[in-house]
């Protein structure tokens, strides 16, 4: 059936604007489709990681039901080796280090909070890590220690654990022999301690210990 003058018009107008940008066109189309098949190989590659991260972990899991220390450290490097952007990396470094630390391997423990602490993609994997990495420099209580430890707190808390941010603190003065700052940094805590009700009671009966200790007062 043969076009109206108008149909003509139309197509003859469509042609001209495909002549003109086909190019620009179709290099727009491939780009979003190679973006769009870079999004679904990324989506396919990440969930496969987290499955074979999680095996791994499970694996992790048993030998630490055993009491096998040595295969437990082993899968916490494999994990912090091949899916070190899974959250299983970072869960299993944390493991890890509170067994090197109760073997008395405190060395081992620091080498696991700071990979945790610097290559943790869940914030309160990350809060941990860095918490538990500040307690164990303290606890070292070398120059360089204590150095790391405020250097470390002197990061921005991340958000839900401004308290526990702020304990560390009174812990860090109270290494420093500085009590009256030690004691401000505490009674800080305690405040937003009480106002963040999911902590459990065990955070607040410690923090009290400490404040007692240095004088301090939960009112």
């Amino acid at each position: 059936m043969p076009l109206d003058l108008e149909e003509q018009e139309q197509l003859d107008q469509f042609k001209a604007f495909w002549q003109k940008y086909r190019n620009l066109i179709t290099g727009v189309l491939t780009v979003v489709l190679f973006a769009y098949a870079g999004y679904s190989g990324y989506q396919w590659w990440r969930n496969s990681q987290a499955v074979e991260a999680s095996k791994l972990y499970e694996t992790m899991v048993a030998a630490i039901a055993k009491g096998d220390k040595d295969l437990t450290l082993r899968a916490a490097n494999d994990l912090q080796k091949d899916f070190s952007r899974t959250p299983y990396a970072a869960m299993s470094s944390l493991v890890a280090a509170r067994i090197a630390s109760d073997a008395g391997d405190s060395a081992k423990a620091i080498d696991y909070l700071r990979w945790a602490a610097k290559n943790a993609s869940n914030d309160g994997y990350l809060a941990l890590a860095k918490l538990r990495l500040v307690s164990q420099l303290i606890e070292q209580g070398g120059e360089k220690d204590i150095a790391e430890a405020d250097q470390i707190l002197k990061d921005k808390p991340i958000q839900g654990f401004e308290a526990l941010w702020l304990e560390r603190r009174g812990d860090w003065y109270l290494a420093q022999k500085k009590n009256a700052e030690a004691k401000a940094s505490y009674q800080e805590a305690w405040k937003k301690l009480d106002q963040a009700k999911e902590f459990p009671e065990e955070a607040r009966r410690l923090l009290k210990v400490k404040l007692d200790a240095v004088g301090g007062t939960t009112q």
